[in-house]
């Protein structure tokens, strides 16, 4: 794929991560829920912020991990809320954050292969 693709989903996968960040606060702010209960629904998405503003595909990787708790969580919150639009928000959110990241570090992961391959056959000649 392209470079266009590869900044695309980095694109998707900085606006989800954002949209779920902003839908997990809202969410226990509506809840009026203590410290603990911010800090468990927040720190994990947190925890790979750093890495990814370096480009670390180990931390895009582990936020896929992350999303699938994500999913359990809201997919159980839509079918004791169907009609609560936050938590479909989320669920809309964390779906594209775990894509957009999945599609990232493939095409990433390939563009530093590509690149690797030809500074080896530039060593070589």
């Amino acid at each position: 794929m392209s470079t266009a693709h590869r900044i695309a989903a980095a694109r998707w996968t900085w606006l989800s991560f954002a949209a779920l960040l902003v839908q997990q606060a809202v969410d226990a702010w509506q809840q009026h829920a203590p410290w603990f209960i911010w800090l468990v629904k927040l720190m994990p998405l947190l925890l790979f912020l750093p890495g990814m503003f370096k480009g670390k595909l180990r931390s895009y990787i582990w936020v896929c991990f992350v999303c699938c708790g994500y999913f359990v969580m809201l997919i159980q919150r839509v079918f004791a809320q169907p009609d609560n639009l936050l938590v479909i928000s989320g669920l809309v959110a964390v779906v594209i954050l775990f894509t957009a990241a999945m599609l990232y570090v493939r095409w990433r992961a390939l563009e530093l292969r590509v690149d690797a391959a030809g500074s080896v056959r530039t060593e070589v000649e």
